[in-house]
């Protein structure tokens, strides 16, 4: 008898339609995949789904960043400890020290290895939610 788990929930908060079809397909096999691509549609998947973890970029379309949308996720009592992980271009110290004081777990600079991003993501899980991926 084989036990049925059911993949954690992974939003991606990415305005670039390549990265999105390349997340998408590399990140399908570990999890369920949803993907966003500004505030507005943001919020939209945050009332329909209950999500495990959030990879975020910075850069989005529309008035808000992903640095806005963290800071927004944090002072929300229901939504404040989904993890986020940012992965973006932005690769100053000033963007990892925003990124940071926004409330980001982790900063991932583009372009990075795969097995650093799944990595990156299997440990913000278990740290923040106790979810433990094979």
């Amino acid at each position: 008898m084989t036990e049925n788990k059911s993949k954690p929930r992974l939003l991606i908060v990415e305005d670039d339609l390549e990265n999105q079809k390349f997340l998408k397909i590399f990140l399908r096999k570990t999890f369920e995949i949803d993907i966003c691509d500004s505030a507005e549609s943001f919020y939209k998947k945050l009332k329909e789904i209950d999500f495990d973890v959030i990879l975020m970029d910075i850069s989005l379309k529309g008035s808000k960043d992903g640095l806005q949308l963290t800071k927004e996720l944090r002072n929300d009592p229901k939504l404040c400890n989904i993890p986020i992980v940012i992965l973006s271009a932005h690769a100053y110290q000033k963007d990892k020290d925003n990124a940071y004081k926004a409330g980001v777990d982790i900063f991932i600079t583009k372009p990075v290895q795969g097995h650093i991003l799944i990595d990156s993501l299997r440990n913000v899980l278990e740290q923040k939610s106790g979810i433990k991926l094979d």
